[in-house]
């Protein structure tokens, strides 16, 4: 995997692995309200490609932004941080 420039990574959950080489992945972050001080949470569902199937629901994976993939695949997996149980 040849890394060109800058690219953006992201660590979330895998919350589908029915697709084939590919994996839906939510990121959740925390974002301070501008009005009411208050941390909110936002999520984002990201589909990933997954060359070896090796992700399964609930494993927490690292994602790189890549060149489009496919309609809506523009990450790719970089490494799986923690496996389901």
């Amino acid at each position: 995997m040849k890394e060109r420039g800058i690219r953006k990574t992201v660590i979330g959950t895998v919350h589908g692995d029915k697709m084939d080489k590919t994996i839906v992945v939510m990121v959740e972050r925390l974002v301070k309200h501008s009005q009411y001080k208050k941390y909110v949470k936002k999520r984002a569902k990201y589909k990933a490609h997954d060359e070896k199937n090796e992700c399964r629901v609930g494993d927490i994976v690292s994602i790189v932004e890549s060149r489009p993939l496919s309609r809506e695949k523009r990450w790719r997996v970089k490494e799986i941080i923690k496996r389901a149980l």
